[in-house]
Parts: structure tokens; C-alpha cells; sequence
């Protein structure tokens, strides 16, 4: 556990970096320090491996102060990945993993043979142990800082806006690894973003801070965007943050239908079509090809149909993808999909709406005393 108890920091010029913050991060959790620029949360987190020291407070790793400790010796035993995944560009891959191994007096053969192991972890195959940093794009290389960090398998991991530098698509994909890997390793996680999509996706836990380093609320996501402490923490989660809630919800209970889904070499079926309603064509595979409205004759060209948007998957998707589905659709309607993208069903704004509601009445009821 790492705690916190009324710890600043300020500097000589007058400024407050960190303003008298107090609060827990549970053993074994991913907790995430979220707010705008300047707000203290980098600060907050170097700070426990004694990258800056606190003007006044304590904070104490595993019950003890972490000023008690040799600043060397404890960041050999925490893990810090940062935003560039910051590796040395003269070493190979695997090098970069073993170089804190190395350091604790591992034998070279011993480390790299853990470092093997963490690659493949961190879903970079053996043959990616040879390169250099250069030869990598911006993700693999954080999946290398990653792998580092976790080399000497410290109990406690802080990660500095590790995924803030690649694009979106390879952000989503570095969240769900990242996901995926404390489900397995069960670190003390504390990350930092000024990201509140990423915060409430990642953290078990989030600390919103506001400008002047002080803490707005520490609370877990669903709890944030449901009772957001005050109008500082409403506005910095925005005006979508209904929206966001549906994450915490399971598409799995949504009831789809298959009426309106039709094969395009099912002839007779495309005949009953009725003009002006919705029709999801599959191949012969039953993966989607695209929408139909309302045409009866029996031969559809594809550059015709309109596009499904993208679809959900019930197994695994929130409520949020479901609607996101449904919204993008030109048809209304939502698309299901198995893990091999073949349709499962089809549902309508309107009923995830009330799958919606149904939810909420749900959650209400188990918050009950």
C-alpha cells in the first residue's frame, strides 16, 4: 500500500506544485491521478520514488516513509515507466529489459532469459529481442518501456502519461495490454493522465486533482460520474459523462434480433423485404456486408449498401460501444458481432434505451442500504 498523509510540495519561488494531498492506494490496485495542466499529479507520483521530496507530510510505501530509504536503492524496487519509454537507443531490445536486472547483480544469461519471458508478456514475439529501439513504432516501444519496468518484478509500478505520445488507435490498444497484464501480475499501479477517458477505463480508482496541487476527489470511476464532489470535478469529466457511466454496463444482456438480418444470396427472403425498412445483409460467411432499405429485387450490388458503422461485441463490449453502434448506424440499429465478426443480431436505439434505463433502476436498487 502507498499512502499519502498531507504531503506538499512548494517551491522557492512561492509556487504550490502539491497542496496538503491525502489519500490511500490500495495494495494490488491500478489508481490513477487525473487533472489539467499543472495541477500537481506528476508531481504527486515522483514523489514516491523520490524523484522530488515533499516539502512537508509523509509518504510511506508498505508502511514505511519512503524519506527513510536510499533514493537508489528504492527505485530499484519500483518500476517507472514514462511517456517516450525513455530506452537507451545504443542497446538491443532485450538489453533494455535486462538492464535493472543487471543492475541487481542477475547473471546477463538469467536476465535475458526474464526478459524473453516479459516480451512475449507484453505481446512482442522473440524476434523483436534483437532490435534496436529505432527500428520500433511508437507503441512497441512502450510495450518495451513496460517490459522494463516490470523486469525486476517490483511490487509497486508508476506510469507517467505512458501512452500520451501514439495515436488513438495504438492508446486503445496499450490500455487494454495494460488491462490485461494486472489482471494477471496484480501490481500497485499509479498512473498518471490528463486524460479522463483513460483514467476512468484504467483506474480501480481515480484522484481528480484541481489547479494548485489539491485533491477535488478520490473516488472510483462509477462513483465519479455518478456524484462528482463538486462543479470542478463535473465540468473536467464533461457533459458526456452519462455517457461514459455506460461503460460500467454489460452489453451481454441485450436482446437481439435476427428478423431483419438476411443473407444477400437468400433470394427469397430479399423479396419480402418491405420498401422503406432496414435490412442487414451477411456473405456467406454471415459477416456483414451492409445495410439495405426497402429494395425487393434480387440482385444488390455491395457499392450500394450502406456501411454497419462498426459493431459491438455483447461478450465483452459496455453499453457505451452498444449505443456508440447504434448512433453511428445509418439504419439505427446496432450490430452484434462473435470474436470472428459474424453477426449475432441486430438491436435498435430504442431498445438499448431501455436496456438503459433498466440498468440504471438496477444499480439503484443494489445501492440501496
Amino acid at each position: 500500500m502507498i499512502s499519502f498523509t498531507e504531503v506538499s510540495k512548494r517551491y522557492p519561488d512561492g509556487t504550490t506544485a502539491v497542496d496538503n494531498l491525502t489519500l490511500e492506494v490500495p495494495e494490488g490496485s491500478l489508481t490513477v491521478f487525473v487533472g489539467p495542466s499543472g495541477c500537481g499529479k506528476t508531481t504527486s507520483l515522483r514523489m514516491i520514488n523520490r524523484m522530488i521530496d515533499p516539502t512537508s507530510g509523509h509518504i510511506r510505501l508498505h508502511g514505511h516513509d519512503v524519506r527513510s530509504r536510499d533514493p537508489h536503492e528504492l527505485r530499484r524496487g519500483i518500476g517507472y515507466v514514462i511517456q517516450h519509454a525513455g530506452l537507451f537507443p545504443h542497446r538491443t531490445v532485450i538489453d533494455n529489459v535486462a538492464t535493472v536486472p543487471r543492475l541487481l547483480g542477475v547473471p546477463r544469461r538469467q536476465a535475458r532469459a526474464r526478459a524473453s519471458e516479459l516480451l512475449e508478456r507484453v505481446g512482442l514475439g522473440q524476434e523483436f529481442g534483437k532490435r534496436y529501439p529505432a527500428q520500433l513504432s511508437g507503441g512497441q516501444q512502450q510495450r518495451v518501456g513496460v517490459a522494463r519496468a516490470l523486469a525486476a518484478d517490483p511490487p509497486v509500478l508508476l506510469m507517467d502519461e505512458p501512452f500520451s505520445a501514439v495515436d488513438p488507435v495504438v492508446r486503445k490498444d496499450l490500455q487494454q495490454e495494460l488491462l490485461r497484464l494486472q489482471s494477471e501480475i496484480s501490481k500497485t499501479i499509479v498512473l498518471v493522465t490528463h486524460d479522463i477517458d483513460e483514467a476512468i477505463t484504467l483506474g480501480d480508482r481515480v484522484a481528480v486533482m484541481r489547479p494548485g496541487g489539491r485533491l477535488a476527489q478520490y473516488a472510483p470511476p462509477a462513483e465519479l460520474l455518478t456524484a462528482p464532489a463538486d462543479g470542478f470535478v463535473a465540468e473536467f469529466l464533461g457533459l458526456d459523462r452519462g455517457v461514459r457511466l455506460l461503460s460500467f454496463f454489460s452489453a451481454g444482456g441485450l436482446p437481439l434480433r435476427t428478423d431483419n438480418v438476411i443473407a444477400a444470396t437468400d433470394h427469397e427472403r430479399l423479396k419480402t423485404v418491405r420498401d422503406g425498412h432496414w435490412t442487414l445483409l451477411t456473405d456467406e460467411n454471415n459477416k456483414p456486408l451492409g445495410w439495405l432499405r426497402g429494395r425487393q429485387h434480387q440482385e444488390v450490388p455491395r457499392a450500394e449498401l450502406l456501411s454497419i458503422g462498426h459493431g459491438f461485441t455483447p461478450q465483452t463490449d459496455s453499453l457505451r460501444a452498444a449505443l456508440d453502434s447504434a448512433v453511428l448506424s445509418p439504419s439505427g440499429y446496432a450490430v452484434a458481432l462473435d470474436g470472428d465478426q459474424r453477426v449475432l443480431g441486430v438491436i435498435s436505439q430504442e431498445l438499448i434505451a431501455q436496456h438503459i434505463r433498466e440498468a440504471h433502476a438496477g444499480s439503484a436498487v443494489q445501492a440501496e442500504p
